[in-house]
């Protein structure tokens, strides 16, 4: 505000934009304090790094990325969502635009204080799609572009949830499920954490540095894939050296997860304030250009001043409001451990690649806390399923001794994969012919097996938020524009 007051001559614009750049601070603080935790929250969940140096990193890599990465220009309108030809004057967008920005920051400051992750780029679209039919009626907006994001609620918290899950799967059958855990994790986590490299190194040149230098597809895999053979050429001695010292157990090779979590953090938060700080400055921006130049239009040029807002914005947001939301997201809706959160950073990464060379509208926040559903319900699934199993053999040596079932059972809970597979197929063929409990008992027992390790109170509110983020966001910002007109008018 200090700063504003500064730079403007005073009057009516001099007010107006002072007002703006406060509005655009607190939109900033809000993105923050509820987007940011979507970065972190699984590798403060899993306990590979601590809630204060999360925040240190998050902050001064989501601020770097914005003033490094965030471009010299910036869409005002974003994603297209209105026609700015068909706003009557300047005057009219700037009123248009703070009821935006104030509309998005106060359903943002909602969300976070009830606990809810929601997406900030559907919270701006939402508060300028409703200031602008305030504005210029139901013809201003693209409605192509409401019905993509209404698609982007289904598909991005179910390709986030897939590919995590696919990705804890194969982590399950490749390590954690062997005998020789360390073994296995020595030829499997190099090629784990190259893939991550190449995936990372992949997102961060289409995303994170698109407005530095422009990469095409082709150009941006076959770079990341050379960074990703030169990690794996470091990590397959490094992890050698590690398990040499380890005990043969699930925890020890949890820990080898630990460093790569820390660099998708920081590497998350780079593209993200490189990306979403313009959620923030480009509506004042666009109000600054309006101001300054006089004119209504949907590129403007972003002067440091304006990129500072956003930047130092976010990473305040984050330091006095995160921890909320990064416990949410990291602890309450599923326990995380470190595998479970590298999947979690996969599943980000990969999925915003294949949406952006797909078209599919995608939202980072969708895909991040579909992640963390999607690991939740495959351990739901496995659990479940093992009970089950457990259950079965207990049903098929019902009239053994009960000294017989339980060395049984400790030689099946010891056995890897592939040989409690063994065990169970010899088990099965030895009762065919014998119906060892009825359709409608079995239906029971699963029912007595259901493990919940899913919050499902928390899926529904989160459910809910995203439902509701544009509409709410456009009913806010309708009744600001109408508020805002009715002052300023004569």
């Amino acid at each position: 505000m200090l700063f504003t007051i500064v730079r403007t001559d005073g009057g009516v614009d001099g007010i107006l934009l002072v007002i703006a750049a406060m509005i655009g601070g607190y939109m900033a603080m809000n993105i923050g304090a509820n987007d940011v935790a979507n970065n972190v929250g699984p590798a403060v969940g899993s306990h590979a790094i601590t809630l204060t140096g999360a925040i240190i990193i998050a902050a001064s890599f989501e601020a770097g990325g914005a003033l490094i990465a965030g471009g010299d220009v910036v869409g005002t309108i974003k994603n297209g969502i209105i026609d700015p030809d068909l706003v009557a004057d300047r005057d009219t967008f700037i009123w248009l635009m703070i009821a935006a920005l104030l509309a998005a920051a106060v359903w943002l400051n909602f969300a976070t204080a009830v606990g809810a992750p929601v997406s900030t780029t559907h919270s701006i679209v939402g508060g300028v799609l409703g200031a602008g039919i305030a504005a210029a009626g139901w013809d201003i907006a693209n409605w192509k572009q409401v019905g993509m994001i209404g698609a982007s609620w289904v598909i991005s918290p179910l390709l986030g949830g897939l590919i995590a899950a696919l990705f804890l799967y194969i982590i399950k059958r490749t390590i954690t499920y062997k005998s020789d855990v360390l073994a296995a994790a020595n030829s499997m986590v190099p090629l784990l954490v190259s893939l991550m490299a190449w995936a990372f190194g992949t997102y961060l040149m289409l995303k994170g540095v698109k407005k530095l230098i422009k990469v095409e597809f082709i150009t941006a895999v076959l770079i990341a894939l050379a960074i990703a053979v030169i990690v794996y050429a470091i990590m397959r001695p490094f992890i050698a050296r590690a398990t040499q010292k380890m005990k043969n157990d699930k925890s020890s090779v949890n820990d080898l997860f630990t460093i790569p979590l820390i660099f998708a953090a920081a590497l998350l938060s780079f593209a993200h304030g490189a990306n979403d700080v313009a959620n923030a400055v480009g509506p004042l921006a666009g109000i600054n250009e309006a101001i300054v130049g006089g004119t209504v239009t949907d590129k403007a040029s972003i002067p440091i001043w304006v990129m500072a807002v956003g930047a130092v914005g976010i990473a305040l947001g984050l330091a006095l409001y995160g921890p909320k939301l990064i416990r949410t997201v990291g602890s309450e809706i599923t326990e995380l451990d470190k595998m479970r959160a590298f999947c979690i950073a996969m599943a980000a990464a990969i999925t915003v690649i294949m949406a952006s060379q797909l078209g599919l509208p995608v939202s980072s926040t969708h895909i991040a806390v579909g992640g963390v559903f999607g690991v939740g319900f495959l351990r739901e699934y496995i659990k479940s399923s093992y009970a089950r199993t457990l259950q079965d053999i207990r049903d098929h040596h019902v009239n053994n001794a009960p000294s017989e079932v339980e060395a049984f059972l400790a030689r099946f809970e010891a056995a890897d994969v592939t040989t409690k597979g063994e065990m169970l197929r010899e088990m099965k063929q030895q009762a065919s012919g014998t119906k060892l409990l009825a359709k409608r008992e079995r239906r029971g027992l699963g029912q007595v097996h259901r493990i919940e390790l899913v919050k499902r109170t928390l899926l529904l509110k989160i459910a809910a938020a995203w439902v509701i983020t544009v509409p709410f966001a456009g009913g806010l910002a309708a009744m600001f524009f109408f508020m805002i007109r009715g002052m300023m008018l004569p």
